[in-house]
């Protein structure tokens, strides 16, 4: 059996190595004070601050829509361009197509939070170019004057909705109101289109007294009332005249 060699001596003059413990770095303390976030820079002109927003537009084709969105990082003129350049475009070219119409008012309503948001911000700073020129607010270009047909359309008849119902609540139900018996009543039309109204039979007004001829026929010198005026619809009524 073979001997085992030696342990490894170092060479004379050089110590032997010793491994020398290296304490190991902890976890970042929690709460640690970050430093702040850059700032968003406008990606049409690089200028700050900048805000994210997402401006939408619609067309209308009769039976074709198209839905349109710019999003991004705008500083304040840039993000008003953007602005009313879409808002401009959808009140002209929005409203063609049944459903467009709905979706047109959606849209612009939409657009004014993206509004509200830009106009928050701070004139832009440090851009390298220019930022761009927001131009006239919509309702001072023309396209703003050409929405105002069918808004007014629009607002009208929204408005008639409830005139007419006022309308009808106030003509009540067209129906005649029924006769009775030993009532009297007088005849505002001809015979072939009656209109008879009840009366009080002491009245001047009163011409006929209503009878009921039963299972006969009315006496002679009757009227035969029409059958929309018995209660039924269908018992025929004479109408006796009286002697003034």
């Amino acid at each position: 059996m073979s001997t085992p060699p030696p342990p490894y001596q170092p060479p004379a003059g050089h110590p032997a190595y010793v491994p020398t413990p290296h304490p190991q770095a902890g976890p970042a303390p929690m709460g640690a004070p970050m430093g702040p976030a850059p700032a968003l820079a406008c990606e049409i002109c690089g200028a700050a601050p900048a805000a994210p927003v997402t401006v939408r537009g619609h067309q209308g084709m009769i039976v074709i829509m198209r839905f349109l969105k710019r999003q991004g990082a705008f500083c304040r003129s840039c993000g008003l361009a953007v602005f009313r350049e879409m808002q401009a475009n959808t009140l002209v070219q929005g409203w063609w197509g049944p459903l467009s119409v709905l979706v047109t008012i959606f849209t612009l309503l939409v657009n004014l939070d993206a509004r509200s948001t830009l106009l928050r911000l701070p004139e832009p700073t440090g851009g390298w170019r220019p930022p761009l020129d927001p131009g006239k607010p919509v309702t001072k270009r023309p396209a703003g004057m050409i929405a105002l047909a069918p808004l007014a359309l629009l607002a009208a008849a929204v408005m008639s909705i409830p005139v007419f119902l006022i309308i009808g609540w106030m003509a009540g139900d067209s129906s005649p109101k029924p006769l009775t018996v030993n009532s009297c009543a007088r005849n505002d039309g001809s015979w072939s289109d009656q209109d008879l109204k009840t009366v009080p039979c002491g009245s001047a007004d009163a011409q006929f007294q209503v009878t009921d001829p039963g299972t006969g026929e009315c006496e002679e010198g009757d009227y035969v009332a029409d059958l929309k005026y018995s209660k039924d619809g269908e018992t025929s009524l004479c109408l006796h005249p009286l002697d003034r």
